[in-house]
């Protein structure tokens, strides 16, 4: 077997999923790990039928002749990502989509959304996907070996505060929503404004985090403001909380630091 690796256990919530790492020396029920954990990222939870397995592609990471992140740029390429998410769907949502499979988070700004765009009109669809997997973005995440997750939940360095809430509102709903023909920010975009934090409908399947609490880290400006001093401040609140919370620290001129789930 080649330079493969040990993963670690993949969580079944998105906001519990650990990144999976290919480490040398796995076992084929770590591989497996590492190509279902790809699936699911990837192919956003969708059903996944033996057939639609792709045999040749695995067994090229199998082998080593492969990285996770050359295995990635294979699924997003493949007729089925194509079918559940490019044939069907809305250039806008399209692109909603690739961010949040292969970047792990959303779209950032109207800008980006057009820069896709342009990307798909002028150069083609694998150029498309090419331009996320083989950005510098991308290699700064996940490297060659560690399978795309859902990263902005928590704060991110170079990603606004903003996309913590997008990323929720992209994480919401069944584990085959990511089907649908409508892009769910292209509103917010457009206009630039914050989204809305909503707590997922009962009884549809969306990710359990309504019960968790979160703890926000923020820094305030302090008396000695003049002297470039800040202070660190942190607040736990639960889900429905958050986004009022968040609105509060940034009009009391606040600035967000980092969101994280508390276990």
């Amino acid at each position: 077997m080649g330079n493969l690796t040990c993963s670690a256990s993949l969580g079944l919530d998105a906001f519990e999923s650990d990144p999976v790492e290919l480490c040398p020396g796995t076992t084929e029920a770590g591989l497996q790990t590492v190509i279902q954990a790809v699936y699911k990222q990837v192919l956003g939870n969708a059903h996944l039928m033996e057939c639609d397995r792709l045999s040749s592609a695995e067994a090229l990471l199998r082998n080593g002749d492969i990285t996770v992140r050359q295995f990635v740029n294979l699924v997003a390429k493949s007729s089925l990502y194509q079918s559940l998410f490019f044939h069907s769907s809305s250039p806008y949502q399209f692109i909603e989509l690739n961010c949040k499979h292969l970047l792990g988070r959303a779209p950032l700004d109207q800008a980006e959304i057009a820069e896709h765009v342009a990307c798909y009109n002028d150069q083609g669809y694998d150029a498309e996907i090419d331009s996320y997997i083989d950005s510098d973005e991308y290699l700064q995440a996940f490297g060659e070996n560690t399978v795309p997750y859902p990263r902005s939940i928590q704060s991110q360095t170079g990603i606004k505060n903003s996309g913590f809430n997008r990323m929720l509102s992209l994480l919401r709903g069944s584990p085959t929503s990511d089907s649908g023909t409508k892009a769910r920010l292209i509103s917010d975009l457009a206009a630039n404004l914050p989204t809305a934090i909503e707590a997922p409908a009962k009884g549809n399947g969306a990710v359990g985090s309504t019960g968790k609490r979160y703890r926000i880290a923020y820094s305030t400006a302090s008396a000695s403001a003049r002297l470039n001093k800040s202070s660190k401040q942190t607040r736990l609140v639960s889900y429905n909380q958050m986004s009022q919370e968040i609105q509060t620290i940034q009009r009391a001129g606040g600035k967000i630091l980092s969101i994280a789930e508390q276990s």
